[in-house]
């Protein structure tokens, strides 16, 4: 079973909720569900946390629900007792934090400079809220604090966007980014679930980056292979590549012959901007994997990997770009 800090890992985007009233926590843990990121942060900025999480945990137990701006032990074990997952601070509170431990229950408090780093360090914490990042200096800053603390990984929060968010999560110190601009308190004020869904997806679908990679197709024999490949790459003006198993015309078109691949006429290959979490994504949509087609690389990092799934006699595979 994965981690805490996998599962916060593997869905990228941490949603931080502030909700004014407890009636609304449910309609906004669904509308994230079915916008892919089944997880928030539920701000205790407001009189109504501790039901809302209550409410949230009973509904949806498998959501991966946490408590954020804990800034008191009352409101921490409030947060533990409604069923919160995770404890998020915007500071460092080493009394927080050692109750937290003390509890099993994992901490992410906030730190923006190596002195509030050297802290968590000393409380044996791995991981750290970065706040408030683009105040705090960005993804520069984080990457000058990567330098001489090699082990810690951040989860940077404030002022972070869709227009952003790649430049922190493409950095592999970073696991996850909390974000409110698909929880616009406004939205939810007005019951506009649908938009916070669309909105949702919309970050998700800028996090992943699904794009067409190619498309497969199989050829009867070897000549047929290099005379498809070949008219491809010159009606458009693409290299002809030849490989060992296949022949490539420009990045477009993969011709395997004889039938070598997966699929009865072929494949679609996706590519994803982090496979890890493009897998958890694709997961949770029902969608399985074929392990034993799966191709790493040195560090055993999953670079391909076919999916359970044929579309018309096309076998689906995902790339990591």
């Amino acid at each position: 079973m994965a981690t805490m800090l996998e599962q916060i890992t593997n869905t990228g985007i941490v949603p931080v909720v502030k909700l004014d009233h407890a009636k609304d926590a449910v309609p906004l843990a669904k509308a994230l569900i079915e916008g892919g990121l089944p997880c928030a942060e539920v701000t205790f900025r407001t009189a109504a946390a501790v039901e809302s999480i209550q409410l949230i945990t009973q509904a949806y137990p498998d959501m991966l629900v946490g408590a954020g701006t804990v800034l008191t032990l009352e409101q921490l074990d409030k947060a533990i007792a409604a069923g919160a997952k995770f404890i998020v601070s915007p500071g460092l509170n080493p009394e927080i934090v050692m109750s937290c431990i003390e509890k099993q229950i994992p901490v992410y408090p906030g730190c923006a400079n190596p002195s509030d780093i050297e802290m968590a360090l000393s409380l044996d914490l791995e991981t750290v809220k970065f706040f408030p990042a683009e105040n705090a200096g960005g993804i520069s800053m984080i990457k000058a604090l990567a330098g001489p603390y090699v082990n810690l990984t951040f989860m940077p929060t404030g002022g972070i966007n869709a227009k952003n968010i790649n430049d922190y999560l493409s950095f592999d110190k970073v696991i996850a980014c909390g974000g409110s601009w698909m929880v616009d308190p406004k939205l939810i004020a007005d019951g506009n679930f649908d938009e916070i869904t669309r909105l949702t997806k919309e970050a998700v679908g800028t996090m992943l980056g699904f794009t067409l990679h190619h498309v497969g197709v199989n050829a009867n024999s070897d000549a047929d292979c290099q005379n498809i490949a070949k008219t491809f790459a010159a009606l458009f003006n693409l290299e002809y590549k030849p490989g060992n198993s296949s022949v490539f015309a420009g990045s477009m078109l993969e011709v395997m012959t004889p039938l070598p691949g997966r699929g009865e006429k072929g494949h679609i290959a996706i590519a994803t901007n982090y496979m890890n979490r493009a897998m958890f994504n694709l997961k949770n949509k029902g969608i399985s994997f074929l392990d034993e087609t799966a191709k790493t690389d040195e560090k055993g990092n999953i670079k391909a990997i076919y999916m359970d799934l044929d579309f018309n006699g096309f076998a689906v595979h995902l790339i990591q770009k």
